[in-house]
């Protein structure tokens, strides 16, 4: 149920109170800055965004406020209708290397096909994985898409899954494998990728493979085909 009168500082309070010293030093093993970070989970995260719902205004002055928290919470009750290009690129680079299952703020429109583009082109790690990260989320999230816009990754699926750096090829494999299980068609095509990147002379391109495979070809998820 929605809760009323929630503002930034109750909201910032309120992930105070939560605060975990014991993750925000696991955060901290994995390289991740936690001076303004208070060590809350995803799932409680998700507990206060049903709370407070869709709330584009909220979500600014959270995104402004500097907590990663509460950034992270930002994305989740954004009105994704009233989103800019540039928050959005920023948002989503921001969760593009968390937790892979945070629905992104995403406008509905052709933009995010561009920032897919422009952001797989960048040499930097998670601005790369951010790509694969969002082309997995609309995988999920766009069921109306046409199998051609999922299709046009394929290539760029094999070309980037020789890269070894552990966020990108993690979000490859995340990419290839959502893909592969919108239907049956697609889960044919993620397949044959699937069994060419296995046999690659790349590590990566070759654990990517392996591991995509290994789900797609599951019979819970080859069931829902038929």
């Amino acid at each position: 149920m929605k809760e009323a009168g929630l503002t930034k500082d109750k909201v910032v309070s309120l992930l105070s109170s939560k605060s975990d010293e014991k993750n925000k030093a696991g955060m901290a093993r994995y390289g991740i800055n936690v001076e303004k970070a208070f060590g809350i989970s995803v799932n409680e995260l998700r507990e206060i965004a049903k709370r407070i719902g869709k709330n584009h205004e909220l979500a600014m002055e959270l995104w402004e406020s500097g907590y990663r928290e509460a950034r992270h919470l930002a994305v989740m009750i954004e009105e994704v209708d009233r989103v800019t290009g540039t928050q959005m690129g920023k948002r989503f680079r921001f969760v593009g290397y968390m937790r892979r299952d945070v629905h992104p703020s995403v406008p509905e429109n052709a933009l995010r096909l561009q920032k897919v583009d422009e952001w797989m082109k960048s040499d930097k790690e998670f601005v790369r994985r951010a790509a694969f990260a969002l082309i997995a989320a609309l995988a999920v999230h766009d069921k109306k898409a046409e199998d051609g816009r999922f299709e046009v990754y394929f290539n760029d699926i094999k070309r980037c899954s020789v890269d070894e750096r552990n966020y990108v090829k993690k979000a490859v494999n995340w990419a290839l494998r959502q893909i592969g299980k919108r239907n049956r068609r697609l889960n044919k095509l993620a397949v044959g990728v699937a069994k060419e990147l296995k046999t690659s002379d790349s590590k990566s391109a070759g654990w990517i493979g392996s591991d995509a495979l290994r789900e797609l070809t599951n019979p819970k998820v080859v069931m829902r085909f038929k």
